[in-house]
């Protein structure tokens, strides 16, 4: 746990969430399936567990993708103004990947990394001193 709490939302206040506890792990990823989603060139994401440290309020929908690495990601948005919240997997129930965009203060974000780095766009400029990954690391 920390002093800090993360709390943040959807645009149009619908959803909810909060947590005390301390990322685990805080990137940006250049997957392809970040760079649809969002419609730009990576996702940014605060990465927590255990999973029920997370505090949600509202009603959320969710669809389900499979990543690069082969695995099935569950994306949940709000099913009103459609902002991505957060991100699950079932192959690691006790995670739960926050965009880091819907932080009510995104200047919390400190990324740590960039994974997947072999799917980098040369227009998607990311700090050149960012550990990076080709993939996600294990």
């Amino acid at each position: 746990m920390t002093d800090k709490a993360y709390v943040g939302g959807c645009a149009c206040g619908a959803i909810r969430y909060q947590t005390t506890s301390a990322p685990i792990f805080e990137n940006h990823c250049q997957c392809a399936d970040c760079q649809k989603r969002s419609g730009t060139g990576h996702g940014s994401y605060l990465s927590f567990a255990p999973r029920d440290d997370v505090e949600i309020s509202g009603t959320l929908s969710e669809w389900t993708t499979t990543g690069d690495s082969g695995n099935e990601k569950i994306h949940a948005f709000c099913p009103t103004c459609a902002t991505p919240l957060y991100v699950t997997f079932p192959a690691m129930p006790d995670l739960i990947a926050i965009h880091a965009g819907s932080l009510d203060d995104p200047s919390q974000f400190n990324p740590q990394a960039l994974t997947y780095a072999v799917r980098s766009q040369k227009w998607d400029g990311i700090d050149g001193d960012l550990q990076k990954f080709e993939r996600m690391p294990s």
